[in-house]
This record gives structure tokens, sequence and C-alpha cells, in this order.
């Protein structure tokens, strides 16, 4: 195994993290969401050209995260929608279209006042990251990681299931987004000024950061990204602009469809 290289400040974060226990939700790869079955939260695999994901880290509780949160009205519906307005109040992150995974079912439905409900998982391009603030809705300061997927599963705690689900997500990475299957093993911090990480078309348009608009065709918050590599290097080729493979169509209604069967366990 190839040494995974970090900053002495990285150390020092990757020291708090917590792991909450998992929470068993069977994972259900490629599944549409049956009709009848809320879809209550949209978490995203957001995919920098070198096939590592932006992970978040909470400095004051040690939690670790993927990009993404609840669906709101203003969503309607859509986990793609939802992905990429969460992406932008937590991370300040700009994201290419979304890839519909497939999604967790929680029978307990602790997002759903008790009621059974879905959880999906998309991939998609980590295009750029704005200045870093605090999310709006929480008031939380994440720290902005970018971290090779199986190790981004370690620091969640995900477990056997996280693998199968970053499989899936690694998998349409290199379908879709012409990223390595093999990611850059090293830990980076994104600057907070924010930059450039994946050049490519934004979804699902004109969104702002930090008083930026990022247009349709590219994301411009800032400077290209350089990568740095361990304690005060720097490594040009880390993070770079890469061919963007022909994705699929906005995948909103790809989640749900008639054919779906109702999950009844493990």
């Amino acid at each position: 195994m190839s040494r995974i290289e970090y900053s002495a400040e990285i150390a020092e974060l990757l020291g708090k993290v917590r792991r909450r226990p998992t929470a068993g939700w069977p994972w259900r790869p490629a599944e549409r969401v049956p009709d009848g079955l809320p879809v209550k939260q949209s978490w995203g695999w957001l995919f920098a050209p070198d096939g590592r994901v932006l992970t978040l880290v909470n400095p004051r509780d040690g939690i670790v995260s993927l990009p993404g949160g609840s669906l709101e009205p203003e969503d309607a519906g859509d986990p793609g929608s939802a992905l990429a307005r969460e992406a932008a109040e937590e991370a300040q992150a700009l994201i290419g279209t979304p890839h519909y995974l497939g999604y967790l079912y929680d029978r307990v439905g602790s997002a759903n006042g008790g009621h059974e409900c879905a959880r999906v998982r998309m991939a998609a391009a980590l295009r750029a990251v704005g200045p870093s603030a605090p999310d709006p809705a929480s008031g939380r300061h994440y720290r902005r990681l970018l971290v090779a997927p199986g190790l981004a599963v370690e620091l969640l705690g995900w477990g056997a299931p996280g693998l199968r689900q970053a499989r899936a997500a690694v998998s349409a990475g290199v379908r879709w987004l012409g990223v390595p299957a093999a990611a850059n093993e090293t830990i980076e911090e994104l600057p907070d000024e924010g930059c450039e990480v994946f050049p490519g078309a934004v979804f699902p348009g004109v969104v702002h950061l930090g008083g930026a608009a990022a247009q349709p065709g590219g994301a411009q918050p800032g400077a290209a990204h350089s990568g740095a590599v361990g304690p005060g290097a720097v490594n040009p080729g880390a993070v770079r602009p890469s061919s963007v493979h022909p994705g699929t169509a906005h995948p909103g209604a790809s989640y749900r469809g008639a054919g779906a069967t109702r999950p009844g366990g493990e």
C-alpha cells in the first residue's frame, strides 16, 4: 500500500474525527425508489479529476460527512437539485450533472418522522468551491478535504456497506466523468479562498457563491487549484483539468420507476 500523505494541520484535524455508529440502512444500488416511498435525503460523491472526493469535517465535533442533506420544498422532489443546493450551502461547492447511484432504505425513518423513507446517493463532478463560509442553515463551518473514496468510507465509519457504495460511485465516476479507478491517495484541504477543481458545465445553471456568479459554461470562483501534497509541498498535477465523458441526462426521473419493488429488509 502506498503511503498516504497529508499536512501536519490535516493530521491534527483527523485526530478529532469521531465516527458515528452505522445505522444499518440496506444499500440498494441502481434500484429505483419505489412509488410511495418518500425521498428525504440526497448525498453526493463529488469527484475531482484525480478520483478523490469532497469530504467534509466539522472541526467542532469531529463528525465527517459527504455533501448533501434533506430535500426542501424548493427542490420540487428532485434529489439532484437538493444535492446541488446543499453542496453550495455546506461546502460553497458547484457541481456538474448528478448521476443517480441508488438509495439507502431507512425503515426507521429518522429523517421522516418515524416513517420509512429513502436516502438517495448520487455522483457528480466537483466543479469548484467558493470562499469557505459557515452553512447558512446550520451554522457549521466545515473543513473541505479531498480524500480517496475508500479512505472517505473509513473516516465516515460506514464499513463494508459504505465500501459497496463507494465502488458504485467510483464506477460511475470512471464511466461518466472520466476519473481514474485508482484515486490519488493524498489527503488535501481545499483553499479557504476557493478554487476551480474540475472544469466544465455547472448544474443546474448560474449559481452564486460568496457574491460571485458561475455560469453554466464553467465555474469561476477562484484560481485553478494547484494541489498541495504533503507539508509545504506543491504538486501542480494533483488536481487538473480532465476530459469529461458524455454523461446521462439530468437523472431526476431515473430514481423513480413503476417497476421498483418495495424493499423488505437487508
